[in-house]
């Protein structure tokens, strides 16, 4: 009786220790746990609470699509140098070109032609005699002919044009004084009504260019009529000085 007594714990203590017991099979391999339903990915379709998720999920993945204070990003700013350092410095603009500029000086009568400041032609001339002086100041081109008409100041005789006509091949009108005109022209006392008009024109008379002949027109050799004619339009500024 006593050795039964011993045996049955002591068989006991075996079973347990060679692996034998309530859930292990007979090759020792222990029995598998139920499967763990797998776990669910944020943002696919598992509910509506589910899919809100995933659309937050999906606009912080594309911070494009907001704007930048919302992302934290600096706003744009205008650039303040070149990338070295060196500030920007605004070109001058250049300054616009002057236009061209006839420059008459009865005292040496001589005409000069300025462009940007710089001569690019030089006539010689006549001008008006004393008491038909050329006028003083500054003007502009109001009118240029070609092959002009002549008519006497005084008289009002009239000579087409031609090679005895007294203003050449070329007009270039550059004043007019309505208020009438007189003195004397070397020969006689003129009385001029109405309007005297001044200009540049080409003479017959090629003697005459250097001295102070005229009744206050600007003669040059008819050549230099031409050529000056084309330098010139419709207000371009003259200056004369005395």
């Amino acid at each position: 009786m006593n050795q039964a007594r011993l045996l049955g714990p002591m068989l006991l203590l075996w079973a347990l220790a060679s692996g034998w017991g309530p859930g292990v099979g007979a090759a020792g391999a222990t029995t598998p746990k139920p499967s763990q339903k797998p776990s669910q990915t944020p943002g696919l379709d598992h509910g509506q609470g589910e899919q809100e998720v995933g659309a937050s999920a999906l606009i912080d993945a594309s911070p494009l699509q907001l704007g930048l204070k919302e992302n934290g990003l600096p706003e744009p700013v205008e650039p303040t140098g070149q990338g070295d350092g060196t500030p920007v410095v605004p070109t001058p603009a250049s300054p616009p070109p002057r236009p061209r500029l006839l420059v008459l000086d009865r005292r040496h009568r001589l005409l000069r032609v300025l462009e940007n400041g710089q001569e690019v032609r030089r006539y010689p001339v006549a001008v008006g005699m004393p008491g038909w002086e050329t006028p003083v100041g500054e003007f502009t081109v109001i009118e240029k002919t070609v092959n002009p008409k002549w008519e006497h100041p005084a008289y009002g005789n009239v000579l087409p044009p031609g090679p005895t006509n007294p203003l050449g091949s070329r007009w270039i009108g550059f004043y007019r004084d309505c208020r009438g005109r007189s003195g004397f022209n070397g020969q006689e006392h003129l009385v001029v009504k109405g309007c005297v008009t001044a200009g540049f024109h080409g003479t017959p008379n090629r003697s005459s260019v250097g001295r102070a002949v005229s009744h206050g027109c600007v003669r040059l050799f008819d050549e230099h009529a031409k050529e000056l004619f084309d330098l010139v339009s419709l207000g371009t500024p003259v200056k004369v000085l005395p």
